[in-house]
């Protein structure tokens, strides 16, 4: 038990600390994360408070912080070198080359950890919602998790800081989430639920109706009618919390319940954060929005009735078992809110301005790639392929240690030669460019077959596995300890919490708008980067990107002309006809010169260069950009 006990304690977890105010420790990332250990009773991290400015003051911490954690002080030069290119909160495990940054991926993790060291904390592990998901999807790609992760605390940071105005204006996030509570619920089994409701509210209706007729009270029939309405999905919420079977039905539904058709069934109540269950998301916001709350009451108190559904849900949050134990443990001392007057289906004008990220119909729009082909070919813009610097260059794979070839993935003996050719095509670049103590990012890493077999052939540079999945991650490291490669690290983070700098970024079949972020992220820096694109038809535009990029895709083509290149370039598989895969490769072309002519405007020199062979993928573009 006591070797257990301390595989268990050698995970460092390092907070951002600013300032105190209200309960709470700044910024409110680290309020969320303290507020999540004390929720789980977690004791299996070594906290550090790391002071983000010199002037901090850290001896008012015991009112904030629960005293079943123990804190340690320290600076931003003292932390591990792996943690000094991540933004906080960051866990990271001995011997510190495996790190985890960023809000949601360390609370993931620390749910994990906490119910792989108490089994019995199954509901703790209900947290991660339904098939374990909640705020899984990273916040580059998923507006959900980038609302509760990034934009809303940021918001209420914001407010706070403004709230010495006359009157600061609402966060628009703030108005955003009010309109999410008011989203219908959609669950796993909602038809059943919904079936239950209305049997429920039909054998509630029938003793109300004959009270009426003995001249009973409406008021009182009213709020005993809405009481039980909203039982069905407290009680379905709370026996998922103590992690029992939700309620069945005494009986076989009558025939009317089940012949009822779907759209005359009652909708659910959207309870908490996701819909009818508690989650990460709920704890996450708690400690944000109890803090607009605090302002919102003590200074504006008129405004409170612009957010009836935050209101009911700050509410109803308070009831959920070990909530308050665990807030008051950390400080927070929940407000009492006045009664609302109006009911919460009301909604506040503003809360009807929902952003249209949609382009406006364009009359002149005529679909099919052809016409788009033709409208950039008029323009002088042209399918062409950069040569290929040595097309023959290949690694010698049987000279290599095993644990180096993709082969060691776990996949089929075609696959992994396709795969070697892709990692022939990039090595090459890559270690033209590479020069020793330079550092190599593998973005999107997966299970690091790019990265290993780089730090294999570069053993002066430090080579950089960044990957959300935290199982290929783990993957990586295993191969990566077989090498006893000592030049290596993996951080699991949304791109976003990377803030090293670096020489090369490297990105082998990142999907979508991901590409874009790794130029994006190398064109920052100012550092070269290859990377081979995939999956264009999840392009999209995105809080960060607009399509098309450069200036001169942009005088041609619309949003609409553009995403049709986009679907077309997916089309390149072998099992489509010669015709059809000649003009999707066309298309990838297209769209990889776009973001290549947005990289030159940004004072990069860039290439886009067809993969030999190319049979080795479907999407074998190699984008190369180097600073100049």
């Amino acid at each position: 038990m006591k070797g257990t006990k301390k595989s268990l304690t050698e995970e460092y977890l390092y907070l951002d600390f600013s300032h105190q105010a209200e309960g709470c420790i700044f910024p409110l990332h680290t309020s969320v994360t303290l507020f999540l250990l004390s929720y789980c009773d977690c004791k299996i991290f070594k906290v550090y408070l790391v002071l983000t400015k010199e002037s901090a003051d850290s001896s008012l911490l015991k009112g904030a912080v629960s005293q079943d954690i123990e804190i340690q002080i320290t600076s931003r030069q003292e932390l591990p070198p792996i943690v000094q290119n991540c933004r906080l909160p960051a866990v990271v495990q001995q011997p510190g080359n495996f790190c985890r940054a960023g809000l949601a991926v360390v609370l993931r993790h620390t749910i994990q950890k906490s119910y792989e060291a108490d089994p019995s904390k199954k509901d703790i592990l209900e947290l991660l919602g339904f098939k374990k998901t909640c705020l899984k999807a990273c916040a580059e790609v998923s507006q959900w998790t980038r609302l509760c992760e990034l934009t809303i605390p940021l918001a209420v940071e914001n407010f706070l800081s403004e709230s010495s105005e006359q009157s600061p204006a609402i966060p628009a996030e703030i108005l955003q989430l009010e309109r999410k509570l008011a989203e219908p619920v959609r669950v796993a089994n909602d038809d059943k639920l919904r079936r239950q409701k209305l049997q429920q509210q039909t054998a509630t209706r029938a003793p109300l109706t004959k009270g009426r007729a003995k001249g009973k009270g409406h008021t009182q029939e009213a709020s005993e009618e809405l009481a039980a309405s909203s039982s069905l999905e407290l009680t379905v919420a709370f026996s998922k919390l103590r992690v029992q079977e939700e309620p069945a039905p005494a009986s076989r539904e009558p025939a009317h319940i089940r012949k009822a058709k779907a759209s005359d069934l009652p909708p659910l109540e959207h309870l908490f954060a996701e819909g009818l269950f508690f989650t990460l998301a709920d704890i996450v916001l708690l400690p944000c929005i109890h803090q607009f709350l605090v302002i919102i009451c003590k200074k504006f108190s008129e405004k409170l009735i612009e957010f009836p559904l935050l209101a009911s849900w700050y509410q109803r949050i308070q009831e959920v078992p070990r909530v308050k134990t665990a807030a008051s443990k950390c400080g927070i001392q929940f407000l009492l809110l006045p009664e609302f007057l109006t009911t919460s289906n009301e909604q506040h004008p503003n809360l009807s301005e929902v952003p249209n990220v949609e382009e406006q119909s364009d009359p002149l729009f005529i679909g099919g790639p052809r016409p788009t082909l033709t409208k950039l070919m008029e323009k002088g813009i042209e399918v062409v392929f950069s040569p290929h610097p040595c097309p023959a260059w290949t690694l010698d794979w049987n000279e290599l240690p095993a644990a180096v070839s993709p082969k060691e993935g776990k996949m089929s003996s075609d696959r992994a030669l396709r795969k070697q050719q892709q990692l022939n095509n990039l090595a090459y670049v890559v270690t033209g460019q590479a020069r020793p103590g330079d550092r190599i990012v593998d973005f999107c890493s997966g299970g690091g077959h790019v990265g290993i077999v780089l730090a294999h052939m570069l053993p002066s540079c430090q080579v950089i596995l960044i990957e959300n999945k935290e199982l290929s991650l783990i993957r990586a490291k295993k191969r990566s300890d077989e090498l006893g490669l000592s030049n290596i690290w993996f951080i699991q983070a949304n791109m976003e919490y990377f803030t090293g700098t670096f020489n090369i970024g490297v990105a082998l079949h990142a999907c979508g708008v991901a590409t874009d972020m790794v130029i994006e992220h190398c064109v920052n820096t100012r550092a070269s980067f290859v990377t081979c694109p995939c999956c264009y038809g999840f392009i999209q535009n995105t809080s960060k990107f607009n399509f098309p990029k450069s200036e001169q895709f942009k005088k041609t083509l619309s949003y609409k002309e553009h995403m049709i290149l986009c679907r077309f370039a997916d089309q390149t598989g072998v099992q489509l006809p010669p015709q059809r895969r000649l003009i999707g490769k066309q298309c990838m072309c297209l769209v990889d010169l776009d973001r290549a002519r947005a990289a030159e405007e940004r004072g990069y020199s860039v290439q886009v260069i067809s993969m030999e062979p190319e049979s080795c993928s479907p999407k074998n573009n190699m984008i190369v950009g180097v600073p100049v």
